[in-house]
């Protein structure tokens, strides 16, 4: 007897002989073909050819002739994990880019990216659930308290072909965040060097002796606008991938640490009324834009996240608009 399986949110948008193809991953495609002419594969009681677009709720027929392959199985929650299927639902509606190898990300701000001892929920683990019959990799990285655009990897390819465009600065990110400060210069580059939270310049790498050397931390920014000497609008194009290196390179580079930063911005003065709009403890580091080639096709693609809510009143409050 036929056996159905229920298309999901997560699938839909995928084609026929995809969704097939993850969930009986050792079936032959002429075997797919051939059940698809015969009327043996159906979806919603109808007839198909193999190449129809799947939507969420469609009910897939599953001939009884295709015992033989083994069926993939979504893979379970490690122990460990606290997400709820609310969780699960808040994740999928930040998604901004689906497809076959990639699935992009609006972040949210206090979301760590990978799991870890005394990490309840994570990206990782969760793009894992959301999409269970895909390989999930991470191929960057955002701090946690960051928000904005994230892309994973749905299968190895895809990370191997984005891991490197990331190593080789083919893949471009920009950043908007709001800094505590009148910066000056209003445009520049930071060039230094990072060791455990503090910058150094060149000299003092070149003498840094025994132990673990200093990374270069490179760093193009602009200030976009300014509030009354008060706060700056920056935009950030890091030319490396530091940990923290633009809340460093802000905070100790440019003597204005991100607003919302109680690792490096120590006690911040603000205008009274600007704090008063600002009543977050989020940090205002938002990863606007990323850039990218497509693994598969080749296409560069430039994806663009929607502003945080805790960042719009301060955004109207201040007249500051987006780049």
């Amino acid at each position: 007897m036929a056996d159905f399986i229920e298309v999901s949110k997560v699938e839909e948008g995928t084609r026929l002989l995809r969704w097939f193809l993850r969930h009986f991953p050792s079936m032959p495609q002429r075997e797919f073909y051939r059940l698809c002419r015969g009327g043996q594969i159906r979806v919603n009681s109808k007839r198909v050819r193999g190449t129809e677009v799947l939507n969420a709720g469609d009910a897939v027929r599953i001939p009884p002739t295709i015992a033989g392959y083994v069926e993939v199985r979504p893979k379970k929650t490690e122990s460990g994990e606290h997400f709820s299927l609310e969780d699960l639902e808040a994740l999928r509606k930040c998604i901004i880019h689906n497809d076959a190898d990639v699935v992009v990300f609006n972040k949210p701000a206090g979301l760590a990216v990978q799991g870890g001892t005394g990490i309840r929920k994570s990206v990782d683990k969760m793009a894992a659930a959301l999409f269970p019959y895909d390989k999930i990799a991470l191929v960057h990285r955002l701090d946690k308290e960051t928000s904005g655009v994230l892309v994973v990897a749905k299968n190895q390819k895809a990370a191997q072909s984005l891991a490197t465009q990331f190593q080789t600065k083919t893949a471009h990110k920009e950043y908007l965040a709001l800094l505590a400060g009148d910066v000056s210069p209003k445009n520049g580059v930071i060039d230094n060097y990072m060791l455990k939270g503090q910058v150094f310049n060149a000299s003092t790498r070149l003498n840094s002796g025994a132990g673990p050397r200093p990374q270069r931390a490179i760093t193009e920014y602009s200030v976009l606008t300014c509030a009354a000497g008060c706060v700056s609008w920056v935009r950030f194009l890091p030319k490396t991938g530091r940990t923290h290196q633009l809340r460093l390179h802000s905070a100790l580079s440019l003597n204005a640490p991100i607003v919302g930063d109680a690792l490096y911005g120590g006690r911040q003065k603000l205008d009274g009324a600007l704090a008063s709009v600002l009543q977050t403890n989020n940090l205002f580091l938002f990863a606007y834009k990323l850039t990218f080639q497509h693994p598969s096709t080749g296409r560069m693609m430039t994806l663009r996240a929607t502003v945080p809510d805790f960042m719009l009143p301060v955004m109207k409050f201040l007249e500051f608009k987006l780049p």
